[in-house]
């Protein structure tokens, strides 16, 4: 088993009203608390221990507030401890956070804030020579905290798993309580380590199931969010011979043709209603496109009338008021409610079959969990399986719209959050949802191909990466790539703005959808050759038809760079095939040392000879 250095062995403990307990047996003031715990190593995955604690109480009454596993301590050697914090909140932080003197983050799973929470129930911290990961084995979310720290005036950073009951818990003599179950794992490398053992053991173990994706999650795709939420009909007609012409498969129809969130048959900008709509999706067929439907789904604003109508939808909190979600002024739809199922039904019916959608683009940050439901409608076991259950309602959507769209693809944009890991599995396009710059996309793409390798993973625009254009960014992490360029010719409607495809645009996008499409990245492997914050400059390497594919990021780098993940014994030629004139170079797998002086990106084809 792998352990990492500086490492303190993990500790527990019960928090209860008259007293925290960390030592057992603890005897004491009439207390009396066994725990019973098992630490059991996975052959399968070296470095891994799966944990499973009950605490028995033998002594007089207690009162549980929260219970605190798998507190781990690590000593830091540097100034900085690289770290992955899947949790979301308005903040909208990296999923992947340096960890400095003085940091601390909570990391509740649950919601945060009022459209906010959700994530993937792992933590890691990691160094040069190995990591630690932390985090829960269980069949659904659970709605727990994840606490890293490094305090001020130490050399350690410390990480928990703190679970804190809704209502205290009453133990009374002979009871038992039975934790989560978690784990730990030691493992070399970055977070991408983590994750994949962690979403492996979960498939195995869980009942967890990632499918693959289908071929067409995997085509590039331009999005009509360009002209945002006043588009027109004829400004997307107008569009459409251009996007054709540039090699795009899909087109996004995006936020702005609904009455309102909850009401999401055509507005007034659609005189003709449904035949309005169908007459965008019918032109983009006959160019031989395909159409994705921008959806908020479980959100219906207050003025809507299926907020008006049917309040038996509504998710109602522990206050028995509805739950708010800022962004779109709209009330939760409960995700586990019989009859939010049954409208779902009728509006997949009518996107794909009345319309003739092919997907859809499914948006929010408030998809990624909501608050335990209260609504008794819903007909649950207990609120939190509200939050708990929320995956399951996009599995039921991918299901329903495949049965009108064979090849249906179905993906989820979680605005800026990290997914709910449980949705993975009721998706087959993942996204790198409203990136603020390209490093970004590129740590979500790791992040993906760690816990789904087979799930496309669409780069989102262009326009969000770093100054508009950076293709080499989603090329060379293996990333579908898209753009939401407007197009002014023949359609007097558009004379300008910030995503007007210029003849330098055009040219742009002709270079990298050539390159797109030739190598076909998209697809291939993703490999985990290098460390996260630690390596540089930043590298990714993906393995398609018999090459590697290497790719390395930086404001800018002149030095020596390793093409690691060669054989030695053979020979290879590089060439540098994103290069408006690809210079080719021998490689010695031996000694795959190479000489780099680039500025921004650095994207090679490695070929055995």
């Amino acid at each position: 088993m792998l352990v990492a250095c500086g490492t303190k062995p993990q500790t527990d403990s019960l928090i209860a009203d008259e007293v925290t307990m960390s030592q057992f047996p603890y005897k004491a003031d009439g207390f009396n608390v066994e725990k019973i715990q098992s630490i059991t190593p996975v052959e399968e995955f070296p470095g891994l221990e799966v944990i499973q604690t009950q605490y028995v109480n033998h002594g007089k009454p207690i009162t549980v507030n929260a219970y605190e596993m798998c507190r781990t301590e690590i000593q830091a050697k540097d100034t900085v401890v690289w770290s992955l914090q899947p949790s979301s909140s308005n903040a909208r932080m990296d999923w992947v956070l340096p960890v400095q003197e003085g940091f601390r983050k909570e990391n509740y799973l649950g919601m945060n804030n009022s459209d906010y929470g959700g994530g993937i129930p792992v933590v890691d911290l990691w160094q040069r020579d190995g990591g630690q990961a932390i985090g829960l084995f269980e069949p659904v979310l659970r709605m727990i905290k994840m606490p890293v720290e490094w305090k001020r005036y130490t050399d350690k950073v410390t990480m928990a798993l703190r679970y804190e009951y809704p209502e205290p818990v009453v133990m009374e003599k002979g009871d038992t309580l039975t934790c989560f179950k978690a784990f730990r794992l030691s493992h070399k490398g970055d977070y991408y380590n983590a994750l994949q053992v962690f979403s492996e053991y979960m498939q195995q173990n869980e009942g967890v199931k990632m499918q693959p994706s289908e071929d067409e999650a995997f085509e590039p795709v331009w999005c009509a969010w360009g002209y945002e939420r006043t588009f027109t009909i004829n400004e997307v007609i107008g569009t459409l011979d251009k996007v054709a012409e540039l090699g795009f498969k899909w087109v996004d129809v995006d936020d702005g043709y609904q009455i309102g969130e909850g009401d999401w048959n055509t507005n007034s900008r659609f005189p003709g209603g449904d035949k309005d709509m169908r007459r965008m999706t019918d032109e983009i067929h006959k160019r031989g496109m395909k159409a994705k439907l921008w959806w908020a789904p479980l959100a219906a604003d207050p003025d809507t009338k299926l907020a008006k109508e049917h309040p038996e939808m509504l998710l109602l909190t522990d206050e028995w008021a509805r739950e708010y979600i800022t962004w779109w002024d709209s009330w939760y739809l409960s995700p586990v409610n019989p009859a939010t199922d049954a409208y779902t039904r009728d509006l997949l019916k009518m996107f794909l079959q009345t319309w003739d959608f092919d997907g859809l683009k499914i948006d929010g940050q408030h998809l990624n969990c909501c608050l335990p439901d209260h609504n008794e409608t819903s007909g649950l076991e207990y609120p939190e399986q509200a939050p708990e259950l929320m995956y399951t309602y996009f599995g039921k959507v991918l299901e329903e719209a495949q049965k009108y769209k064979k090849n249906a693809v179905i993906q989820v944009c979680p605005c800026g959050c990290a997914i709910n890991f449980f949705t993975l599995q009721n998706i087959n396009q993942a996204v790198a949802s409203d990136p603020t710059c390209s490093r970004q996309v590129r740590m979500k793409r790791k992040a993906y191909a760690a816990m789904a390798p087979q799930l496309a993973y669409y780069g989102d625009h262009v326009e969000l990466t770093d100054s508009g254009n950076d293709f080499a960014s989603q090329i060379g992490t293996g990333s579908v790539i898209g753009t939401k360029f407007t197009y002014p010719k023949d359609n007097p409607d558009v004379k300008d703005g910030p995503f007007l495809l210029t003849p330098e645009k055009e040219a742009l996008i002709k270079k990298w959808m050539h390159i797109y499409k030739e190598n076909d990245l998209a697809r291939g492997e993703y490999l985990n050759f290098y460390t996260w914050g630690y390596d540089i400059p930043e590298a990714h390497v993906i393995r398609q038809n018999n090459a590697m594919y290497y790719a390395f990021y930086a404001d800018q780098y002149e030095g020596k760079i390793e093409l690691r993940g060669l054989e030695s014994g053979k020979t290879y030629t590089a060439t540098e095939y994103t290069a408006d004139e690809p210079r080719q170079f021998e490689v010695n797998g031996d000694n795959p040392v190479i000489e780099a002086n680039f500025i921004r990106d650095y994207l090679l084809k490695v070929e055995e000879n």
